[in-house]
């Protein structure tokens, strides 16, 4: 049975955990002026994390946005918060309606062609909290999303679409690993914007 918290359609995940997808979250005109706005107003970073010992650059450039003094810690990097702005707080408020959660911070990550990508990973740091909700929306290209179940190694795939919203929560995070593989010869760019509610430590 999934785990999932709320009363809409969309479920992608068979068992433990949830993650619903709404397709058409934001209107086409709606996301192509968002998209716009974030690509040319945002301070984009390009962040080096520490992969096995080796200092190496992410696939992607990416900046977080959170409440005063609310700094994000993943893979022994601690991204500084930058304020929010006024399109980033309006989409939040969008996604607090959906969900019923209260988000105070949202990692935005640009792919800016088809070889940006995201591995295998789960956002299951203790500031998530245990049973961390994670609202994601893409703008831009289209890209393919996998999910693996850690145990039984299923993977289950969907598409984020410009304008859609996904919802992950429940036992998710703890069951599942998720990425954002590359798309050979893909020029167009996709923005996503991961709201999330920290718990510092």
């Amino acid at each position: 049975m999934s785990n999932q918290l709320f009363p809409i359609e969309g479920e992608i995940l068979p068992t433990d955990g949830s993650a619903v997808l709404l397709p058409a979250f934001l209107d086409h005109i709606t996301a192509d002026d968002l998209l716009t706005e974030l690509l040319g107003s945002l301070r984009w970073e390009e962040p080096q994390l520490m992969m096995f010992g080796k200092s190496v650059t992410e696939p992607r450039l990416s900046t977080w946005h959170a409440d005063p003094g609310l700094n994000y810690t993943y893979s022994g990097l601690e991204r500084i918060a930058q304020p929010w702005t006024t399109q980033l707080l309006h989409v939040r408020q969008l996604c607090e309606t959906v969900t019923s959660h209260t988000f105070n911070g949202v990692l935005v990550n640009l792919y800016r062609n088809g070889s940006d990508h995201l591995g295998w990973h789960s956002d299951d740091e203790k500031v998530n909290g245990p049973e961390p909700i994670i609202a994601s929306i893409s703008l831009g290209a289209d890209r393919r999303f996998d999910f693996r179940h850690r145990d039984t190694k299923e993977v289950v795939s969907t598409t984020l679409s410009h304008g859609s919203l996904l919802v992950m929560s429940g036992l998710s995070q703890k069951c599942w690993v998720h990425r954002l593989p590359k798309t050979p010869r893909l020029e167009q760019p996709r923005i996503n914007l991961t709201f999330r509610h920290l718990f510092p430590q």
